[in-house]
């Protein structure tokens, strides 16, 4: 459980740590941004088909493959849905429109912003906590690295618009605190429903690989190829990939 606990806490301060970095890159290019989501998209990949979908195969028995692909489009349903109910990040991050902040429609996407970083980061810190269920604490850490990696750039991303409609760095800072607290609440919840009923825990495992495939698919690629570094997007990725390929390959 003290594991637990301590990664819940690192995935969700990763997302601090990269609001800390953010403050330091308040107007970081394109293609920083899309060469550093990127790689973290390549871990999130990573981590979803070695630390849940398979695994997932593993412990499902019979009907393994059925539970498994099932759990997976549930999981990419379920945040299907919560898009069509909160607007993606990239869309409101403002970085286009910095030259000429109006602050009233500013400060609307930034409660949007903090909504839609709270929805997303509840599963993802389910995925983190579902992983754990597996008892398997190398595979859990490498889905929780995964995560944590994917954070840091989103907090990065994060600052800049917070800033540009007024607000103060101070209240910036806790909005940021806020959705990573989220995170640790959603590792929490996603350890102690498998913990109650390891029967769940081939569904658990591929409903979070899922979510986690939705995001990479949905929000994280259209991002880092809409601003003409495909190429070095393509990479990053890769190289993310094969990073946790080798942490998997020594520490499995």
């Amino acid at each position: 459980m003290e594991m637990v606990l301590l990664t819940a806490l690192g995935v969700g301060g990763a997302t601090i740590i990269g609001a800390l970095i953010g403050f330091l890159f308040k107007n970081p290019s394109h293609k920083f941004n899309d060469i550093i989501l990127s790689f973290a998209a390549g871990v999130m990949l990573a981590a979803a088909v070695f630390g849940l979908i398979l695994p997932s195969l593993e412990y499902g028995g019979n009907w393994s493959i059925l539970v498994t692909v099932v759990g997976i489009l549930l999981g990419a349903v379920c945040l299907n849905l919560i898009d069509k109910l909160v607007p993606h990040l990239h869309k409101m991050t403002g970085l286009d429109q910095e030259s000429h902040p109006e602050k009233t429609a500013q400060l609307n996407k930034v409660l949007l912003f903090v909504i839609a970083i709270a929805m997303h980061n509840l599963p993802e810190g389910i995925a983190a906590g579902v992983s754990f269920g597996t008892e398997n604490v190398a595979q859990a850490l490498t889905v929780a690295g995964g995560i944590a990696l994917q954070n840091i750039p989103e907090g990065m991303v994060i600052i800049a618009p917070m800033i540009a409609a007024g607000m103060s760095k101070k209240r910036t800072f806790l909005i940021a605190l806020a959705t990573g607290v989220v995170e640790v609440i959603g590792t929490l919840i996603g350890y102690f429903a498998v913990s109650i009923s390891t029967i769940i825990l081939p569904f658990a495992l591929a409903f979070a690989g899922g979510t986690m495939l939705y995001v990479i698919s949905d929000e994280m690629i259209p991002e880092t190829h809409s601003h003409g570094n495909e190429r070095g997007a393509t990479y990053a990725l890769l190289i993310g990939f094969a990073l946790m390929l080798t942490f998997d390959f020594f520490l499995g």
